[in-house]
């Protein structure tokens, strides 16, 4: 099965704004771009991906992701990371992509054994393969198989309504509740946890 992996990145000196009251902004920069070269790190090896895209509007990260050896796509227009990964989507289907799987680039403790697992599960397609955050309610990784199956519904309480498509779709339903997938670095509580991990040397 050919599968492609999807990883939307928004402007590396405004992401993570809710992390302004522990980090500057250049400090939150430098930050996103470490999570991004560590996600795309992280997919380049897998041979299980035939490609590694990244669609963003800062030119900085797309530079980036292509000395990672990713493909690119520039969002044009206002953004809106649904419509951004459904064009995406649609540049991975030309190539004959059977999936995609949508990873963001801010889950700092994700591994290269975290996505072969989620890829394990997109055997026997359709299916949609669902990694939520810590919380139970956000998506932090999205396989589906075929690509286009359902639309994308990234936001606020996302894990629910990507389930619920997916049913609706007739798919296979995986859930992969895995402690590295779920957490993402969003607000200064996940700051903290990633320190406390890094100083028992957990990562």
């Amino acid at each position: 099965m050919t599968i492609w992996a999807i990883v939307p990145v928004k402007p590396l000196r405004r992401g993570k704004s809710r992390l302004a009251g522990a980090l500057s902004e250049d400090e939150r920069a430098e930050l996103n771009q470490a999570l991004l070269q560590r996600t795309l790190n992280t997919l380049k090896d897998i041979k299980e991906l035939e490609q590694v895209l990244v669609i963003s509007r800062d030119p900085h990260a797309l530079a980036v992701a292509r000395q990672h050896g990713a493909r690119t796509v520039r969002e044009d227009g206002q953004p809106e990371l649904n419509t951004a990964l459904a064009r995406a989507t649609v540049v991975a289907q030309i190539h004959a992509t059977r999936g995609v799987l949508i990873l963001p680039a801010d889950l700092p403790l994700i591994s290269r054994e975290d996505v072969l697992t989620l890829i394990a599960k997109a055997v026997e397609p359709p299916v949609v393969v669902i990694a939520p955050d810590r919380h139970g309610k956000g998506t932090n990784a999205l396989l589906i198989s075929p690509s286009g199956l359902i639309e994308y519904d990234f936001g606020e309480n996302s894990f629910q309504r990507h389930c619920e498509r997916a049913k609706q779709a007739g798919a296979r339903l995986e859930i992969v509740d895995l402690p590295s997938l779920g957490l993402d670095l969003d607000v200064p509580e996940d700051l903290e946890i990633v320190r406390e991990l890094e100083k028992i040397g957990t990562i």
